[in-house]
């Protein structure tokens, strides 16, 4: 087949949570059909990462996407004026919408890929066989979690306008599409609901999960008795800075109470202030922003946190976490889609106290963090490897196509 593959963030380096996600789909892609990629980049320096991928692609095409305070001033006003999400018009790009309609003139697609929902916008109006929405989250569930956490009355009040609009848009724009690929049953079910309210229909949904590399990545050898507490998170998705400052103020201090030589190590870009202001009050904190190899974070590691309180889809790094045989402790929505067992292959704690108590478990007991590192290792392997999860993408092809035939049939 011919595919055109629309992507809101450049999948290489695979290096966060998204880009994972996508790189590896195209290396699927790439070695059963034609792609061509169009994607939007925030740099020169994505600019030129991009030709990496021309290995992997007929085409590689990038439109710059430019953010900015002002922008971002603009577009919220213009959301709140036109009764818009904010989230999605800030990402209208006319340039894109060009380059597009000059792509699709000059030759045809069977299928037209829109990777996240920011880029559907760009792909309901193009030719195709069929047209794919592949929902990394349901988007409207994580600005309406942002909501109920925040305690800012005026954030409140306009995350509670968001999530209402994007959840209006989501069902609408999906309903434009020949087939959606959710990555959980709990998004697909909110997709549903979403649509329901909204009085349209949506078009097939297939459930395939977040995948990657768990058999090509060896497992950490981590230290005998580690102290080190992890989290490897893009520290510019407010979800995981909530749930960062959460965990620092409310988690950590009872864990230190019981483990004085613990240390907790704060990875990822771009954090921002406040999370830099951690280590002026707690010395054991450790910010390191964007590294290029997290290895020696992971080898000191007890155990990688997710302590997300807000989010949507599945997180990528539990799945990493688990390929490299590193104990996960979790919240219940931190870990929500992917098929684990708390107990068996990670830890689960909802509050400070039994978040902690998690922790401190695994800081005293490294047989235990052991056992749940080699039951996981065997669930990444078997279930969420690319090759295994992948093909399933194909068959969803296929459907649509043969939906669309029956439809123009009829």
């Amino acid at each position: 087949m011919h595919i055109l593959l629309l992507t809101q963030v450049l999948p290489y380096p695979p290096d966060s949570g998204p880009k994972v996600k996508t790189y590896h789909l195209l290396r699927h892609l790439a070695a059963h059909h034609e792609v061509t990629l169009v994607s939007l980049v925030r740099s020169p320096a994505e600019v030129a990462r991009a030709q990496e991928l021309r290995d992997l692609c007929a085409e590689v095409h990038t439109v710059p996407l430019r953010r900015s305070r002002l922008r971002d001033a603009y577009y919220l006003a213009r959301s709140l004026l036109r009764g818009e999400s904010f989230i999605i018009s800030r990402d209208h790009s006319a340039a894109l919408h060009a380059l597009l309609a000059k792509i699709t003139a000059q030759r045809s697609f069977d299928i037209i890929h829109a990777d996240q929902l920011n880029m559907a916008q760009f792909a309901v109006g193009l030719p195709a066989g069929a047209r794919i929405l592949d929902e990394h989250n349901a988007v409207w569930t994580i600005v309406r979690r942002m909501a109920d956490q925040s305690h800012n009355l005026l954030r409140r009040i306009f995350l509670d306008i968001e999530a209402c609009r994007l959840r209006r848009y989501e069902a609408e724009i999906c309903a434009r599409f020949d087939g959606i690929l959710a990555v959980s049953a709990p998004d697909h079910y909110a997709l549903e609901l979403a649509a329901v309210e909204a009085g349209v229909s949506l078009p097939p949904i297939a459930i395939i999960p977040i995948a990657v590399d768990a058999r090509a990545e060896p497992p950490v050898r981590r230290e005998s008795v580690p102290k080190t507490i992890l989290s490897i998170a893009t520290m510019f998705w407010p979800p995981n800075v909530d749930g960062v400052l959460w965990f620092a103020r409310e988690v950590y201090p009872l864990v230190r109470q019981a483990v004085p030589d613990v240390r907790f190590a704060i990875v990822g870009a771009r954090p921002p202030p406040s999370v830099i202001r951690l280590t002026e009050d707690d010395p054991s904190i450790e910010v390191t922003g964007y590294v290029d190899d997290p290895q020696p974070y992971l080898e000191r590691s007890a155990a990688l946190i997710v302590p997300v309180r807000a989010g949507g889809g599945m997180r990528v790094k539990i799945l990493e976490a688990l390929a490299r045989g590193v104990p996960v402790v979790s919240t219940t929505i931190g870990y929500e889609g992917i098929d684990l067992t708390p107990g068996n292959e990670l830890l689960v704690g909802d509050t400070p106290a039994a978040f902690a108590a998690a922790l401190i478990s695994l800081l005293n007991d490294p047989a235990l963090g052991c056992r749940l590192a080699a039951a996981g290792r065997r669930v990444a392997e078997d279930v969420y490897d690319w090759r295994v999860v992948n093909p399933q993408v194909d068959v969803l092809y296929e459907r649509a196509l043969q939906n669309v035939h029956i439809y123009n049939d009829g």
